[in-house]
């Protein structure tokens, strides 16, 4: 396709591009992942070492979360990984990425508060391949369904013991959008008289088990929540938090992608929304 040129793919481009992986061929109880499932998927890493997940959004623009970076001035210590299966010996189909600059949402105050989000500027456009493409953003018309069937993904630790065995291959798992009410419960429920339960707040998403046994654990924070809608992948959240991983009654807690519409447009003016309408839906 001679439009996978960078000069091509401009904003309109950006549309048809997003959210369609073009595959040829360790959450808590996830599995490997395949070459080019996840083309969105980055590796945020600091001094060398991955340490947070993150979305590509447009050619220059990565979606991740605002607690990852305490400090947004040290841009010369990141870097950012594209185009990886593994986080050992990535391979020919991945680059690696200066950082020019992180957006924090202003809102943020901190763990588990609201607009846990953060966009961080890449030092250059990056050329989109068949192992490097954007996820599409969600307008505030779409709705994600209770139980819809979405997927997170993530170099993060197997359990919250473990580190990702080596050459730590992406993993997947798929997860259930949790109600709100009923997330707010999970997480009301055997709290230790001296925790304040966690409140689900408004821009805030639960997916998950409420058995546990399966989650986004550490290292997995800032990743992207996808749902297949309209043969487009689009991004439901963020990784923002949970209690532990993948424990009974605390189900994985994610940033609302549609929540943070005003300030990812006001960042990124050039940015194509999806709606809900596409495909005629």
């Amino acid at each position: 396709d001679p439009c996978l040129s960078i000069w091509c793919l401009n904003a309109q481009k950006l549309e048809a591009v997003c959210g369609h992986r073009r595959m040829l061929n360790r959450m808590v109880g996830g599995q490997d992942a395949m070459e080019g499932e996840w083309p969105w998927q980055v590796s945020i890493q600091r001094n060398g070492s991955h340490f947070c997940g993150g979305s590509l959004i447009t050619e220059q623009w990565v979606l991740t979360a605002a607690h990852c970076f305490y400090n947004t001035s040290e841009t010369s210590l990141y870097r950012v990984l594209l185009g990886a299966r593994q986080l050992l010996q990535p391979g020919p189909h991945s680059i690696y990425a200066h950082v020019k600059r992180v957006e924090s949402n202003p809102l943020y105050q901190g763990m588990a508060s609201s607009a846990d989000v953060a966009l961080v500027e890449l030092e250059a456009p990056v050329t989109f391949t068949n192992y490097i493409l954007p996820v599409c953003m969600p307008d505030p018309s779409v709705v994600f369904e209770t139980n819809m069937n979405c997927w997170v993904t993530g170099w993060g630790s197997p359990s919250e013991q473990d580190h990702l065995p080596n050459p730590r291959i992406l993993q997947k798992l798929a997860v259930p959008i949790i109600d709100t009410p009923k997330c707010n419960l999970l997480y009301s429920t055997d709290t230790a008289s001296s925790f304040q339960p966690k409140a689900i707040k408004d821009d805030m998403l639960c997916a998950g088990f409420a058995e546990g046994k399966k989650d986004a654990c550490k290292g997995d924070s800032g990743g992207p929540l996808v749902c297949f809608m309209n043969q487009t992948w689009v991004q439901a959240g963020v990784i923002s938090w949970g209690e532990g991983c993948a424990r009974q009654n605390r189900p994985g807690v994610y940033i609302r992608v549609t929540s943070h519409h005003d300030w990812i447009h006001r960042i990124i003016p050039e940015l194509k929304f999806q709606s809900s309408k596409i495909g005629g839906h």
